[in-house]
């Protein structure tokens, strides 16, 4: 050893760090670590979650759709984390107010209004309201926490809403004026609230694994709507069994809950709740292009110019560090 260089380390801490420098070195590790694609999977699973909750509401009442969905979310996921939730739970135990709340609002509430909702109104409306989570979430923002947002921030919200509007009113957004909206839209609303809500107290979460706080989430919001899933059963609205139901439980269990939530609280844990919940107006823009892909359906100009103001939109109220009230 050369006369002033510093000794390697070796036995158990160095081998610890070294392992984690190749964790995050890993291609796992780097995606665990990039917020934008994290945030852009989740609202791409999502963006197939309104349609279908809207194509199967005839077979399958709205709490019979939220509580399979939650369950069979967290069937999925039991096996693999199970033993690390247990490790965790003295640190989730300290933040169990804050928990149940994330839970109740996000998990129980949200999507079981959304799809009761939706048997009382149509897919477009929810795709159009679903455009006001982001501006929730910067109310909510303000209003637990005095978050506010940069004016360059603000542009970015604004141009969001528009490409949004563009692409639901089909090249008109003025043309929305002139939607009739049902008291489904004010459910929407309800739970888009109670979304904002749930995105806004992510912050507050215990400093656990991802993976050990989704499943305690999930088990709440099973325990949650067991009982009103029982009392739906009771006034015999019952699901049915057949392939396209089958299929979208499979669908928003795994993707819409699984991978997207997932993805959506390690983003917002990364860069915020303000600039995360911006990524929420790119769900008609997704919408819009799996209805192309998937249905069939033409593409036309305005799905284009909407695409570039939500995009850039949201490139703006996203790149930027919100700004604290003082």
């Amino acid at each position: 050893m050369s006369e002033g260089s510093s000794p390697r380390k070796t036995g158990p801490e160095s081998g610890t760090a070294e392992t984690e420098g190749a964790v995050k070195r890993s291609l796992p590790g780097r995606l665990f670590n990039m917020p934008y694609l994290l945030l852009l999977t989740a609202v791409l699973c999502w963006s197939g979650n309104v349609v279908i909750g809207r194509a199967v509401y005839e077979d399958v009442p709205p709490i019979a759709l939220g509580f399979m969905r939650w369950s069979l979310a967290l069937l999925i996921i039991l096996p693999f984390t199970w033993r690390r939730t247990l490790q965790d739970w003295p640190v989730i135990r300290r933040s169990l107010p804050v928990v149940l709340l994330i839970s109740a609002t996000g998990i129980a509430a949200f999507n079981t209004l959304v799809y009761f909702a939706l048997n009382h109104t149509l897919a477009l409306h929810g795709a159009l309201l679903q455009s006001t989570i982001p501006v929730l979430i910067v109310v909510f923002s303000f209003v637990f926490f005095r978050e506010t947002m940069t004016p360059k921030q603000l542009l970015g919200v604004g141009l969001s809403i528009v490409g949004a509007s563009i692409i639901v009113g089909q090249g008109n957004p003025l043309a929305l004026l002139s939607i009739q909206f049902n008291p489904g839209d004010m459910i929407l609303m309800i739970a888009f609230c109670c979304y904002g809500v749930y995105a806004v107290f992510l912050r507050k979460r215990p400093q656990v694994h991802p993976l050990s706080f989704i499943t305690v989430t999930f088990t709440i919001g099973v325990a949650l709507l067991f009982p009103v899933f029982l009392l739906e059963l009771t006034f015999g609205r019952q699901p049915s069994a057949n392939l396209p139901t089958i299929g979208a439980v499979l669908y928003v269990a795994c993707f819409a809950s699984v991978l997207a939530y997932f993805c959506f609280n390690r983003g917002v844990e990364l860069i915020g709740a303000n600039r995360g919940g911006q990524f929420i107006h790119l769900i008609p823009v997704f919408g819009s292009l799996m209805a192309v892909f998937f249905l069939g359906e033409q593409l036309h100009w305005y799905h284009g110019v909407g695409v570039v103001f939500t995009g850039f939109g949201v490139y703006l109220a996203a790149i930027q560090k919100a700004a604290r009230a003082r």
